[in-house]
């Protein structure tokens, strides 16, 4: 089950990677009965790490849950028709694609041969459909040399896939909008979404480009310090560490008091002529912020820093491992609404997310585990295609299609 706003809408999706994926999750989660074509056998991502010892991807099962699977022989022409049917099935809420494998089959032209108001979303690297991934995008950015202590000759990646996420929430809002704007217009849509548009328009967003174009300078690499205003990460004395931001007053205000900092406060004003009520003066003063907040932290227990800056309502995290926020968070137990504990075919009873967003007044809806490869193959088959049991079954016979009993990594 999902969110009911996108129920009845149909998305065929053919993908791998990240981008891709998640937005149709995304859509599944609002609704949407998001049908993906599987080669038989698994595709490119199937098994990627990281895998559970049988070798079962849990990076591909976090990334389908909520999805039907076809398992498809796209290789052969028969293949290639029958996905082809399924993306341009009557029906007002079907007719979409969503992929990132810009193959001349799925072209929005092919497909609208077949269906004239048929909606494609074609996820690519670059804008001239070159290819690229989110670390070759991200390397362009020039965040790399400012992430950490990087620095032009020594960037810094980041770990996590930034543009590959932000690519699939827009991709997911493009489909939803255009559904919409069909039921409006009667028109399909063909998009065409770059990973690497997705990263520079949201470094002008952010005022990034701005910053270099019009002021001519690069941003410096500041370490764990926060931009803009004031925030710093600091070691407690049982030897666990945690971050602290000030950026709005109140936030500051909160910060003085829990620490005591009044008299060190008028001392910096005094000595730089500073004013720390100012974000951006403190981020000027940030040094000298930082020195007076280290000893205190320093002579503290976590728990201790944790009760003072709780009772005064600074704003702070604590660092973990995943392992430790898993075990030890309790935004990632059964109190919140967005975990649930899910049994998945190779994998075992886990951990899984469904939807962030909390519909209030609704309970929040069961999270449905990712798909065996062709587990729903049949039953697509028949509720979208209309085939009989017989005509499903010379296709499977034929090999063009394959049910869950040919996923070579099955449990059990």
């Amino acid at each position: 089950m999902s969110q009911p706003f996108l129920r009845g809408v149909r998305v065929i999706e053919s993908s791998a990677f990240i981008a891709a994926p998640l937005a149709g999750m995304t859509l599944a989660q609002y609704g949407a009965d998001v049908v993906r074509i599987d080669m038989i056998g698994g595709g490119i991502d199937y098994g990627r790490l990281p895998r559970m010892p049988e070798g079962r991807s849990l990076y591909w099962t976090g990334l389908n849950k909520g999805k039907r699977s076809v398992a498809v022989d796209i290789r052969r022409p028969e293949g290639r028709e029958l996905v082809q049917a399924l993306v341009s099935a009557p029906g007002e809420q079907g007719g979409v694609l969503l992929t990132n494998i810009g193959v001349p089959w799925l072209s929005h032209d092919a497909l609208a041969r077949q269906r004239a108001d048929v909606i494609t979303c074609t996820i690519e690297g670059h804008a001239d459909g070159s290819t690229a991934v989110d670390y070759t995008v991200n390397c362009a950015t020039g965040l790399p040399a400012m992430t950490g202590n990087g620095s032009e000759q020594a960037p810094v990646n980041s770990v996590l896939p930034a543009w590959d996420i932000a690519c699939a929430y827009q991709a997911a809002f493009a489909i939803s909008a255009a559904v919409q704007g069909r039921a409006v217009t009667g028109t399909g849509a063909q998009m065409r979404l770059a990973l690497s548009d997705v990263a520079f328009a949201t470094m002008s967003h952010l005022g990034y480009l701005a910053e270099a174009e019009l002021l001519h300078v690069d941003r410096p690499a500041l370490g764990n310090f926060l931009y803009g205003a004031f925030g710093k990460d600091f070691g407690a004395r049982d030897g666990r560490r945690l971050y602290v931001a000030a950026i709005s007053l109140g936030q500051w205000k909160a910060l003085v008091a829990a620490c005591g900092l009044q008299e060190a406060v008028r001392r910096i004003e005094a000595a730089t002529g500073l004013n720390l009520d100012d974000e951006g003066d403190r981020y000027a003063a940030r040094e000298a912020i930082a020195a007076e907040i280290v000893p205190w932290c320093a002579a503290r227990s976590l728990e201790t820093i944790g009760q003072r800056f709780t009772e005064q309502k600074v704003c702070w995290g604590t660092y973990r491992t995943v392992r430790q926020a898993v075990a030890q968070d309790p935004r990632l137990g059964s109190a919140n609404p967005v975990f649930q504990t899910v049994h998945t075919a190779g994998v075992g009873r886990h951990l899984a997310a469904g939807g962030a967003v909390r519909l209030m007044g609704v309970p929040h809806p069961p999270v449905v585990p990712a798909p065996m490869l062709g587990q729903h193959t049949d039953e697509v088959l028949a509720d979208v295609l209309g085939l009989g049991d017989a005509a499903i079954g010379r296709l499977l016979a034929l090999g063009i299609v394959a049910g869950p009993a040919q996923d070579p990594l099955m449990a059990g």
